[in-house]
């Protein structure tokens, strides 16, 4: 047990250790004096925790365990996000979270990596040969279509689009051919161009069905990324506001909760989704500037774990691991820059979420259990 823990990647440890003191900051300067938000900063706290803990427990097990239980992880998967459509409780237009108490449990975070561990399973079976159409993509796209439709019911866009994200990083390093991926890139290019065609075709159309059915703000989120200039001002509200508190930051900012479209209540949910905000307001260029260098010295370092690893599978694992956040970090702060469109989408090991930050945290606990048993797997394999 001892052993499997000195094989932690301590680096990765430390950035993380960074990361929480940041929320801590971000999530306490976001909530300070709002009673609706009680105590979040050392919730947490708590929650790193927990989280810590599940890592170094999830290092002493062997990561082949949860490849061989691949189906039973997904049917328990598949089963929260139907369960959660009937009786789950609403949160932000959603119905995608299990109350618990005080504690909300999205089994939409809890599928990202069930789907990671079960593609890798998938394309682990040709040992690194090219990927057969019949035989390995489309078992890959049904496995991932499942959990993809019953979120996108729910409806939940940003953990919709991080599945595709997901499957789309590991078929990538998973020796795919470059027929299929010129295939895929003109579908999906081409689904673009005629969703967007539609979209403005049947504008009016669209707004009357998804206003009738209380989805709005889907309509609001995607008309103003796609024609901003036909954007109500109520639909920029978010983004809008969001760039000038970033840009009024400067290159140092305005100074720890000093920031005034904070004070002024202008952003909302700025311990969750806009947080960034926070840090790009009262911190400015150079604190946005850490950030950034922490989240890619995270991904370098698990990105040298893949390429050490003996066995393919757990490669594969490391790097949808990788591209999932990678993924979110671009989404949450692309959003806020106006560069990408509105999501509900966290920024990883940041932003206010106990479900987030912990299946975060599982993630890193299993990449960690892949570095600490690829001895056994090479003395196995001898």
């Amino acid at each position: 047990m001892l052993n499997k823990l000195k094989k932690v990647d301590w680096g990765i440890i430390v950035i993380l250790v960074c990361l929480m003191a940041i929320s801590f900051v971000l999530v306490r300067s976001a909530t300070y004096g709002n009673p609706m938000y009680p105590n979040f900063d050392i919730k947490t706290l708590i929650y790193y925790a927990l989280g810590f803990f599940v890592v170094f427990v999830i290092t002493i097990f062997d990561y082949r365990i949860f490849l061989k239980s691949w189906h039973a992880l997904y049917g328990i998967g598949v089963a929260l996000l139907i369960l959660v459509y009937f009786f789950g409780s609403t949160i932000n237009g959603a119905r995608g979270w299990f109350k618990i108490g005080e504690l909300s449990v999205q089994p939409a975070e809890i599928m990202k990596i069930i789907l990671i561990i079960g593609i890798a399973y998938l394309m682990g079976r040709r040992q690194g040969e090219r990927l057969n159409f019949g035989q390995d993509l489309l078992p890959i796209a049904a496995f991932s279509f499942l959990p993809f439709a019953l979120v996108m019911m729910q409806p939940d866009l940003g953990n919709a689009i991080i599945y595709l994200v997901i499957v789309l990083g590991m078929l990538w390093i998973g020796n795919v051919k470059y027929s299929h991926v010129l295939v895929g890139l003109t579908v999906f290019i081409g689904s673009i161009v005629l969703f967007v065609s539609l979209f403005n075709m049947f504008n009016q159309e669209i707004f009357d069905y998804l206003n009738g059915h209380e989805k709005k703000h889907w309509y609001e989120r995607i008309n103003t990324y796609i024609n901003p200039e036909q954007a109500s001002s109520d639909a920029k509200h978010q983004s809008e506001n969001a760039k000038i508190a970033i840009g009024s930051g400067g290159l140092s900012g305005d100074g720890y909760m000093q920031g005034d479209m904070l004070k002024g209540k202008f952003i909302p949910y700025p311990y969750s989704d806009s947080i960034f905000v926070v840090i790009g307001e009262e911190f400015g260029f150079q604190g946005a500037a850490v950030l950034l260098l922490l989240y890619f010295l995270l991904i370098y370092r698990m990105i040298l774990i893949a390429f050490r690893c003996y066995d393919l599978r757990a490669s594969f694992i490391v790097i949808g691991v990788a591209s999932m956040f990678v993924f979110q970090i671009f989404q949450n702060i692309g959003m806020m820059i106006g560069l990408m469109p509105i999501t509900g989408i966290t920024l990883p090991f940041i932003s206010y979420g106990g479900t987030s930050l912990l299946l975060n945290m599982v993630s890193i606990g299993v990449v960690f259990s892949i570095k600490a048993h690829q001895e056994k797997y090479e003395l196995a394999a001898d």
